[in-house]
């Protein structure tokens, strides 16, 4: 657990800004809200007496994903001055594509095997989407999405030598054609998540040397400032659940595909609202367990399912309990609880392999 003390910038020993732990916390635990709720929901739990819940859950789409890529382009520029092309690509296979094909397949194989307890309905063919359509394995798209924006990102950067500004221009068109095509009802597979989440990646990069910058976290995380941002978020986030649950009850996605400007604008408020609440728990020195969290979120995010799955079937199955919030409260606390405890006994044992192929630095 880290101490109180929660620095502005990274001090010596952890390298680490308190406010990427914050937001990676905030965006972690909406994760782990949705996949939890859908699977009580896909379970045949009663929703319709507690539609808060779910209308919770059609906001919280609005805008966690597209902070996840911010957050993670905010450090490609120092990554890859630091590596290089090469070692960057290698470092980012170590770290994102071997745990998504270890624990993606994993996850698969369980499902196979428990298919009488479990909502998924898989098959051998499964094994063949992780390769090309990652949105068929559940939550585990992301961090394909995230490894192939990463490496076709700093790509361009170091060969075609295309600067922040030229990535945004650039990711703007990718964004806007990626709506255009499934508009059209265009199965692009992997392909679309490149072309959909680009334009956020390209906006970290470009904004980095602004949120790096010391003197500028107590205006970005100042009252002020999350009180100016507060009633545009909440604008956006009501027209987002409202449109989406007129035109698109169940997917709510109508936005996202056929108002794509819309959806930019709602998911830039969101994520700037958020990463001002970030700074402001950062300056405040408080909430330190959201930003342990936030220093896990890799490891929640590959294992929570796993323990969602089985803690909803013990629950519903052996001890009968049927009650939504009581089920919801449980569910999150324990998908967010044991992978950490998980993470730590495995690093206590030196199985750094069971989440990544990068032995972590040993600490003198």
């Amino acid at each position: 657990m880290p101490d109180n003390h929660i620095p502005t910038r990274p001090d010596n020993s952890t390298k680490r800004y308190g406010w990427v732990d914050y937001a990676k916390g905030i965006a972690i635990f909406l994760v782990v809200y949705r996949h939890v709720f859908e699977g009580l929901k896909r379970a045949g739990l009663d929703v319709e007496g507690f539609m808060g819940f779910e209308y919770a859950n059609i906001i919280f789409f609005s805008f966690r994903m597209p902070l996840f890529f911010i957050v993670s382009g905010i450090f490609v520029s120092g990554s890859l001055a630091k590596r290089g092309f090469s070692g960057f690509t290698s470092q980012k296979f170590k770290t994102i594509l071997y745990p998504y094909f270890l624990w993606a397949a994993l996850q698969i194989s369980l499902q196979i095997l428990l298919s009488s307890y479990v909502n998924a309905d898989r098959t051998l063919i499964d094994y063949t989407y992780l390769f090309y359509s990652p949105r068929r394995i559940d939550q585990f798209w992301y961090l394909y999405a995230l490894f192939n924006v990463s490496v076709v990102y700093v790509f361009v950067t170091t060969y075609l030598k295309a600067n922040p500004k030229v990535q945004i221009f650039a990711g703007l068109i990718m964004y806007f054609f990626s709506a255009w095509t499934e508009q059209q009802g265009w199965d692009m597979g992997f392909i679309h998540e490149i072309l959909h989440y680009y334009i956020f990646f390209a906006l970290g990069d470009w904004l980095a040397s602004y949120f790096k910058n010391p003197k500028n976290a107590y205006k970005i995380g100042s009252f002020k400032t999350a009180l100016i941002l507060l009633p545009f978020f909440i604008a956006s986030q009501l027209y987002f659940l409202l449109i989406n649950l007129k035109h698109d009850p169940g997917e709510y996605r109508f936005i996202e595909t056929y108002q794509p400007v819309m959806f930019l604008l709602i998911a830039l408020t969101g994520c700037a609202f958020m990463l001002s609440i970030s700074f402001l728990l950062q300056n405040l020195k408080t909430a330190a367990w959201l930003r342990v969290i936030g220093f896990h979120s890799l490891y929640i995010y590959v294992s929570h399912v796993f323990i969602a799955s089985a803690a909803r079937i013990l629950l519903t199955h052996a001890a009968g309990i049927n009650y939504l919030p009581l089920l919801l409260l449980i569910g999150i606390g324990l998908s967010v609880l044991l992978p950490i405890l998980f993470y730590r006994f495995c690093m206590k044992q030196g199985w750094y392999f069971v989440f990544s192929l990068q032995k972590p630095a040993i600490k003198k």
